[in-house]
Parts: C-alpha cells; sequence; structure tokens
C-alpha cells in the first residue's frame, strides 16, 4: 500500500495488554464487544491482533496503524432522523442521547423522486401527510408513436458555446428541426447515463461526447439533466399551491442501479449538489435510491388489478398462461391509458393483496430491466411490519434494451458498411437520431408469435448520403449484402422479418437469461415465490416468454400494470419512509492497510517490517466488511485514529475493495484502493498528549457513510469517504 505521506496517521499505541493478545482481541477498558450482524459473531474479526503505533515503512513514508476497536451494532443517527444515510463528502452529524430518544419526524413537505434513466426520465411525488397519494409528474409535450411518454427520453441539448438549452421531447425535436449544417455545432448527448457504469476511473473530470463527437463534462451534462427536473418539479407544486414552493420543504430521490458502484453513486451525489438540488452543509435532503429496492417497495402495494400474472398455471380472463404474454401486456396498457388522465395513484397504507399471500421468511426476486442495466435483488419478507431484507448482494449487468439498438446497428454496419455509418452518425447526427426512433417503434411490436414483417422508416438524409458516400443506391447495397432476412420495401423502408428482429433482442436476453439461471442456483435463491419483472425492457413480450421458459414454473411472475413507472413510484415510498430495507449486502470488501505483529510461519517473510528491534508484518488487510456480508441498517464499524503529530490538520487513509469475500493482504490480486477516509481534526485540539479520534462507518444503507469524534473533547470531527478523487 505505502501510503498517506504528507497527512501520516498513527495509530493508537500504548503498552500492549498480553492477556488480550492471547485471546487475539483488542485491548480495552469497554467490556469486551464485537462487531455483529444478525446476532452472529464473526471469529475473524475479533481475532485481529491490536497493533502498536504507525511505523516508517522503510521508505521515508507513514503506514498508518489501527487501533481495533470493534462495537456492537449502535443505533444509526441516520435511523434515528428518519433518514437512510448520506455519505461521500458529506458533512457528519452526531446526536445526542436525547436526540437519539426523540420520535421520527418528517422534516419535509414533499418527497420528490427522481427516476434517470438510460433512455427515459421521469419523478413523482407525494406529500408527507398524504403519503399515499402518489402524483406522477404532468405529461410530457411530443412523444412517439407506441411509447408511452409518461416519462420523457433522456436526450439532452447544449447551444454551440455549451450551455444549456433543452431537454427530453424538446431536446429531440428541436435538433431534428435545425439545418444540417448548424446541427453539427450543437451538442446533443443521449443514453449517456451508461458512462457511469462503463467508466472504470470514473471521476469528477470524466468526459462525454455529443452526436457530433464534441468533448463535454459528465458532471455538467448530469447536473443540467437534474436541474431541468428540479425546475420542472418546483413549477408544478408552486401551480398546486399557489405560490412559489421553498425547495427546502422538499426531500429529494434519485435513483440508479444497484449494481452501481460507490464512485458512480458519489457522482450522481456531486451532479446534485452542482444542479442545486440539496447543498453539502444540508446532504441529508437527498437520498440515493437503489432501482430494484424501490421497486420492490412499490411491488409490496399491488392489488389483483394492478399487475399481470404471468405464472398463473389456470387461464386468465379467458387465456391460456401462454396468451397471457401478449393479452395481459395489451390489457394493462389500456387501463393505464385510461386512468392516466389523474397521474394519482392510490397507494394501500398497508400491504397489498398479493403480499398478504406472503407469509415470515418467504423469498421473492425482482427483476430491473430497464434501458442500460438489468439488476437482479433478491428479498424476504419480515412480518409483521412488512420490512425487507435482502438476501443475496444485488448483481446483474449492462443487459438493458439499448443492447438491441447496438445490434440494430451492427446489422446496418454488415449490410452498408462500418465505415458509412460511422461517418453518417458524424455528419448527419439528426438522422441518426430519426433512424434509431424509428427502430425504438418497431422494437416494441416484436413478438414471438409475429408473422408480418416490420418496417422500418429510412431517413432521407440516409439515402442520399449513402448514394453520395458509395455512388450507388441503398436497394444495391442490400441486394450485394448477402442478409437475406432484411429486404427493400418501394416506400423506402428497410423490411425485416419477424426472425430478424428477434435476432437482434437474443444476445441481450441470453445475458439476462443466463444470469437469472445462475442466480437460481445459488443456494440462498431457493423456494422464491414470485418473480417481479419491471422496468421498461419488462414489457417486451421476447423477454417475458424467456423468463416463463426458464423458470418453468418453479415461480410465479408478477408484471406491475404501468411497469415502467413502478420505479419512480417506489422511490417516492422509500423517500417517505427509508428504513424499509432493513439488512442489506454488502457488494464488496472494503478495509484498509495495516501493520501487524509477525507470526512465524503465517505471515510471508517478504512482508515483515522490522522495527526498534520488534517484527511487524506490512500490508495486512483489515476487514471492515466482506463481501455478500449482512448488515443492518445503521449498524457501525468502529476504529479509532491517531494523528502522527499534535499539528496534523488531516488525517487520510486509504481504503481498498476486493469482490472477493476473504482478503489477506492489500497486495492480494484483485484488491484495489477504491477511495480515501478523511478525518478533518482542525478547530479540534486537545491537551491529550495522544488524540484519539474514533470514527463509525455505516455499510447498511444506499450509500456509505462516515462519522468521527474526538474522544477527549466529544468534539464532533469532520469525516467523510472519498470514492472520485483517485
Amino acid at each position: 500500500m505505502r501510503h498517506v505521506t504528507s497527512n501520516s496517521v498513527w495509530g493508537k499505541g500504548g503498552k500492549k495488554d498480553e492477556r488480550s493478545e492471547k485471546r487475539g482481541v483488542p485491548r480495552s477498558e469497554e467490556p469486551k464487544r464485537s462487531f455483529s450482524v444478525q446476532g452472529a459473531q464473526h471469529p475473524s474479526v475479533l481475532a485481529k491482533l491490536l497493533g502498536p503505533a504507525n511505523e516508517d515503512n522503510g521508505n521515508g513514508q507513514i503506514q498508518p496503524l489501527i487501533r481495533f476497536k470493534y462495537a456492537m451494532a449502535t443505533p444509526s443517527p441516520a435511523k434515528s432522523m428518519g433518514d437512510p444515510g448520506i455519505t461521500p463528502l458529506s458533512p457528519t452529524h452526531v446526536l445526542n442521547d436525547s436526540e437519539e430518544n426523540e420520535p421520527t419526524r418528517h422534516p419535509y413537505v414533499v418527497v420528490v423522486a427522481i427516476d434517470f434513466g438510460t433512455t427515459s426520465s421521469g419523478y413523482a411525488y407525494a406529500f408527507t401527510k398524504e403519503p399515499e397519494c402518489i402524483h406522477t409528474m404532468r405529461r410530457w409535450e411530443g412523444g412517439d408513436p407506441g411509447v408511452s411518454n409518461q416519462k420523457t427520453p433522456t436526450t439532452i441539448l447544449l447551444t454551440p458555446d455549451k450551455k444549456f438549452h433543452s431537454f427530453g421531447y424538446a431536446a429531440r425535436d428541436f435538433y431534428h428541426d435545425l439545418d444540417p449544417t448548424e446541427s453539427k455545432q450543437w451538442l446533443y448527448l443521449e443514453k449517456f447515463k451508461m458512462k457511469l457504469h462503463t467508466t472504470a476511473n470514473l471521476s469528477i473530470d470524466t468526459d462525454l461526447h455529443a452526436a457530433n463527437g464534441r468533448k463535454v463534462k459528465a458532471l455538467d451534462i448530469f447536473a443540467y439533466a437534474l436541474a431541468f427536473f428540479k425546475e420542472q418539479a418546483l413549477k408544478e407544486l408552486s401551480d398546486q399551491a399557489g405560490a412559489d414552493f421553498d425547495n427546502a420543504d422538499v426531500r429529494w430521490v434519485i435513483t440508479v442501479p444497484a449494481i452501481w458502484k460507490m464512485p458512480a453513486k458519489q457522482f450522481m451525489r456531486e451532479a446534485a449538489y452542482k444542479a442545486g438540488l440539496v447543498s453539502r452543509d444540508n446532504p441529508d435532503q437527498l437520498i440515493i435510491a437503489l432501482e430494484p429496492e424501490a421497486a420492490s417497495i412499490y411491488c409490496r402495494k399491488l392489488r389483483l388489478h394492478q399487475m399481470v400474472d404471468l405464472g398463473s398455471k389456470t387461464a386468465l380472463n379467458g387465456y391460456s398462461p401462454t396468451e397471457n404474454i401478449g393479452v395481459g401486456m395489451t390489457q394493462a396498457k389500456e387501463h393505464v391509458r385510461r386512468n392516466r388522465q389523474s397521474r394519482t395513484f392510490l397507494v394501500e397504507n398497508v400491504v397489498g393483496e398479493l403480499w398478504s399471500e406472503l407469509t415470515e421468511g418467504d423469498r421473492y426476486v425482482v427483476v430491473d430491466c430497464g434501458g442500460g442495466t438489468v439488476d437482479l435483488t433478491v428479498h424476504q419478507i419480515r412480518l409483521p411490519e412488512g420490512h425487507l431484507k435482502e438476501l443475496y448482494k444485488a448483481s446483474g449487468g449492462p443487459y438493458g434494451s439499448i443492447g438491441i439498438d447496438y445490434e440494430f446497428e451492427k446489422l446496418l454496419c454488415k449490410i452498408f458498411g462500418q465505415d458509412f455509418i460511422d461517418q453518417f452518425k458524424i455528419k448527419r447526427p439528426a438522422a441518426w437520431v430519426d433512424l434509431m426512433i424509428a427502430f425504438e417503434s418497431r422494437k416494441r411490436a416484436a413478438t414471438p408469435d409475429r408473422s408480418n414483417p416490420l418496417n422500418i422508416n429510412l431517413p432521407f438524409s440516409f439515402i442520399d448520403y449513402y448514394k453520395k458516400f458509395r455512388g450507388h443506391s441503398v436497394e444495391h447495397a442490400l441486394r450485394k449484402s448477402n442478409v437475406d432476412f432484411v429486404k427493400w420495401s418501394s416506400q423506402g423502408m428497410l423490411r425485416m422479418s419477424p426472425d430478424a428482429m428477434n435476432a437482434l433482442f437474443k444476445p441481450t436476453i441470453d445475458h439476462i437469461i443466463q444470469h437469472l439461471t445462475e442466480l437460481f442456483e445459488r443456494p440462498e435463491v431457493t423456494d422464491i415465490k414470485f418473480l417481479f419483472l419491471v422496468g421498461g425492457f419488462a414489457e417486451s413480450p421476447l423477454l417475458q416468454q424467456a423468463v416463463q421458459n426458464m423458470l418453468q414454473g418453479r415461480s410465479r411472475i408478477i408484471i406491475p400494470h404501468d411497469v415502467g413507472l413502478t420505479i419512480l413510484k417506489g422511490a417516492v415510498l422509500f423517500g417517505l419512509d427509508p428504513s424499509i430495507i432493513k439488512v442489506r449486502r454488502s457488494p464488496l470488501t472494503y478495509g484498509v492497510g495495516v501493520l501487524n505483529r509477525f507470526v512465524e510461519g503465517k505471515h510471508p517473510p517478504e512482508k515483515m517490517l522490522v522495527k526498534d528491534g520488534t517484527r511487524w508484518c506490512t500490508d495486512v488487510f483489515d476487514t471492515f466488511i466482506s463481501a455478500d456480508q449482512s448488515v443492518a441498517l445503521g449498524e457501525t464499524v468502529k476504529r479509532s485514529y491517531t494523528p502522527a503529530k499534535p499539528s496534523q490538520q488531516v488525517i487520510v487513509i486509504h481504503v481498498y475493495c476486493s469482490e472477493k469475500e476473504s482478503v489477506s493482504f492489500i497486495s492480494d490480486p484483485g484488491v484495489r484502493k477504491c477511495g480515501t477516509l478523511k478525518l478533518d481534526v482542525s478547530g479540534t485540539e486537545s491537551p491529550a498528549t495522544r488524540r484519539e479520534i474514533q470514527t463509525l462507518m455505516q455499510f447498511g444503507d444506499t450509500e456509505i457513510r462516515a462519522m468521527a469524534i474526538d474522544v477527549a473533547t466529544s468534539r464532533s470531527v469532520k469525516a467523510s469517504i472519498d470514492f472520485l478523487s483517485q
């Protein structure tokens, strides 16, 4: 590891206690306690050796050493405040005893949730005094044939000098109407959310590429988008109230995929700060919600008439289960269309009818199939309150519906040539957007039993530009391409056979089914009562049939009506009660590097460091929490640190992570530096010769939270964990 140079840190030292070393537990004046998860003590945690003060590692750099102090799960300050716990770069709030005993109060008038999707986005809200009424956003201007416009496309347009112009349908339509020569100067971006998932070293300075190839800061784009939704939501709330609605009265919720790593979650928080949704002085005003968790919370409220049951072994509405695939969703869409005028959804103030079939310990899976990612979460019901416990860490991957768009693009490259498609996207960006809109509407018409071809409009500029580029017609290209299942229509359309369209779905659906199959083979994922299929992609009959074939009746498949809004509504419910998810699973193993007493035969010789006649083992991985370990909401991991010098202002400690459950050294394969824990000890000077800064870290929320206190003075120390500044 070899870290912490200028801002060095010393572990708490002192004479070691022989008795505690023999037992393998730290010396402490406190009653012996252990870090407990669901009541199970972890021997590996208890067996840690007490380390001495930090030692020079021989290179003039200081190795931070930690005195290992563990605490029983303590009430979370966040939980006491009715908040799930916020994190990176957030100021610390330490509650006193009187505050902890106060009943939970809702300090906000309204909860507004923003579902920031890869392909489409929107917002919904509920007033805290009327939590059973969820209001979805106003209808958007514009829209596509065959596509619901309850949400708006996640598209953004900037002027040539990179100023915000418009978002959603307005951005797309304005860009479409620009003169081709002028449109090359404007910056149009779509499907940019995936960049946060696919970028290995995500940072504040990460760039995005607009349709014309120009670079723009990702943070600016996400901040512009969030500022747009803030403006829309506050305007709607102000219109309802008849006066300007104060942003301070709003608890904001932003949804993210559960498989996102901490840097991506922190990036969204940074964008929210930049957009003015919340300030750094009040980070608790914003909650990051995990998309499948939000869906799970909403599904608890479902009544029988609000869903389609694909797993039904009996006929539903006169149709067999196989026929249910198409007919059920058609009926659901018609039901939604008729009820959309009000935009207000009433949810049960208790659990829904479907939930009444669940008993203590029953398990279910939520499969969130969105535009960019597919998230899988396994939950267990805990009665009588209906709280939820995560049984297996969130999993999934980039298997969203845009994978079908990429397959279509590959097909076009096969027919017309990669060089032409690349040039066309740069030279005629607005026409390329038109082509993909045309494909989107036909993509939604794909079904397992379709027999007639699907026609896709080719923009005139595509036909014209191809002739100039190649010197022959599009029709000629199709004849020469040997792609038999795509023909040319004299009306200027590509005619795709149903098999050709279904083939575009196959790679993406195969990924999802493979992941589901592997998930259901795990011991934690047995006896699953329901599988909830949610997200926009869940509307696809091809995906529904594939999931049904994979499960072979092992679980009932439930699809909520208006499935694309499930996450949005659930995110509002989560904002109203963030403590609903009581137990989560850690996606990664987190810890720091420390020195321990060198043990012959246990530690590798190359890790030995001799200092003042004492032998130490370097690079030992001190585990905070292990991958897939259960951690309850509000559970804390406690460590104590001491500044190296009395004058030291900041303690900086590198945090490491791994996907492996068991890690011995920070130099092990797969271990990487993922963040920094920063303790700002300025202004907390103490007369004590060795100051102890007690640090509490919470891993049971949607973000990792750090808090710290100076033990001698009982004063709060500003603590933060930063995952973006690597």
